[in-house]
């Protein structure tokens, strides 16, 4: 009698562990927001907005050249549509007047960091520098505190969301590449662009002589699907926009 007892009170706790593990597994792997049981860091980065405000968004990554930007926000302003433009800090010294046009044209301001680093590689103390010199760049040239901060690369660790948002940055990664800077492909860049593109879409471009040649007929393709093109902080608002 007494062996009996002993096997069944083995059981007993081995399955109460094992429901006990699940239950906290459960817990990790709810998805309240972006964080998952693969997430090790507290803040996760976002790779979508709200498909609720029917908006695309079209994100260019501005660290070299400046022989398209303009062109870029001609075809916006004929289209009547925003973006947003995530900014190198040394592109910007080194490329003022273009920044300017970039800033007065109404479209939306990010973060790209300042020397365009991959923020894997480097320190937490450098992470957060290279925000850190950005934004009092911008803040001195403009008088605007950026909110969004775009990694160079797409490239992050754990720390980097959270040195972000300590510094009032949300961390933006994208839903939708071009390969644009590699692939100087129209059709190419038109197809990644658009195909199965939806509500909440982030679409990463940069200033090329391709993307200049795609991007009228992109946005028109976007337009054709009843998608509002605007800039990522309209695509992040958790109320639609009336």
């Amino acid at each position: 009698m007494k062996k009996i007892s002993y096997k069944f009170f083995q059981k007993f706790i081995a399955n109460f562990v094992i429901i006990l593990a699940i239950l906290c597994l459960g817990l990790i792997t709810y998805q309240g927001g972006t964080q998952n049981v693969f997430s090790s860091y507290k803040v996760a980065p976002i790779y979508s907005g709200n498909p609720k405000n029917n908006t695309i968004s079209l994100m260019f990554n501005v660290y070299m050249g400046n022989e398209y930007v303009e062109q870029i926000l001609q075809i916006l302003e004929k289209c009547d549509v925003k973006a947003t433009f995530f900014v190198g800090g040394i592109w910007v010294e080194k490329n003022e007047d273009c920044f300017m046009k970039i800033y007065n044209s109404g479209n939306e301001i990010g973060s790209h960091g300042y020397w365009h680093k991959e923020h894997s590689k480097i320190t937490d103390e450098m992470q957060l520098n290279e925000i850190k010199m950005t934004a009092k760049l911008i803040n001195d040239m403009i008088g605007v505190k950026m909110s969004l901060f775009a990694p160079p690369s797409g490239d992050f660790n754990k720390k980097t969301p959270d040195i972000a948002e300590s510094q009032g940055y949300k961390t933006i990664l994208w839903t939708k590449d071009t390969i644009d800077w590699r692939d100087q492909d129209v059709s190419v860049i038109t197809q990644r662009a658009t195909k199965n593109a939806r509500a909440g879409d982030f679409v990463l471009m940069h200033p090329t002589k391709a993307t200049c040649e795609a991007l009228e007929n992109i946005i028109k393709e976007y337009q054709k699907l009843g998608l509002k093109v605007d800039t990522v902080s309209k695509n992040l608002l958790i109320d639609k926009m009336s």
